[in-house]
C-alpha cells in the first residue's frame, strides 16, 4: 500500500499542476482574437476542463490520503511492499471456482436480453427479468441441491 499511496500523491500533484497550466493556457488562448470560442463564451477560463482536472486532483488526493491512513492503521507491511516477498506470501484463500457451472453463462445471457430490451424495445425486458431471477436462483442454490450439495 505504500507504493500505491505514493503513486496517488504523485498523480494528485500532476493533476494540480495540470489544472494550473490548463487554466493559464485557456486564459491566454481565449485572449487572442483568433480564438473561435472567445466570441461565443466571451473569453476567460474554460470551465469544463478546469473543473474536471481540479476534481481529478481532489479525487487523487482523497484516495492517497485514505490509502496512507489505512496503511498506518494496519501497523504492518503488506507482502506487496516488501522487496524480499515471495508470491506465496500474499496468497490467501480466494474461495472456490466451479468450472462445470453453466449458471453464470445463463445469467450473462439473460442480463444481455434485459439490457438489449432497454435499448431496443421494452417488451424484451419482460422476457429477460424472469430469466435473470431463474439464473440468480440457480447460481445461489447450485451447491444446496443435486450432485454438488454440501
Amino acid at each position: 500500500m505504500g507504493a500505491n499511496s505514493k503513486l496517488f500523491w504523485v498523480l494528485a500533484g500532476y493533476f494540480a499542476l495540470l489544472t494550473v497550466v490548463y487554466t493559464v493556457w485557456s486564459l491566454f488562448f481565449n485572449a487572442q482574437p483568433l480564438a473561435t470560442t472567445a466570441s461565443i463564451t466571451g473569453g476567460g477560463i474554460e470551465w469544463v476542463g478546469t473543473v474536471g482536472l481540479a476534481l481529478s486532483a481532489i479525487a487523487s488526493t482523497l484516495i492517497a490520503f485514505y490509502i496512507g491512513r489505512t496503511r498506518k492503521a494496519q501497523g504492518g507491511e503488506l507482502p506487496e511492499d516488501r522487496i524480499d516477498a515471495e508470491i506465496d506470501d500474499g496468497q490467501a484463500e480466494q474461495g472456490f471456482f466451479s468450472p462445470w457451472s453453466w449458471w453464470p453463462v445463463m445469467l450473462a445471457g439473460s442480463l444481455a436480453v434485459v439490457f438489449l430490451g432497454l435499448a431496443i424495445g421494452p417488451w424484451l425486458v419482460f422476457y429477460g427479468v424472469p430469466l435473470v431471477l431463474i439464473a440468480i436462483s440457480g447460481w445461489v442454490y447450485e451447491y444446496y441441491r443435486g450432485l454438488f450439495a454440501h
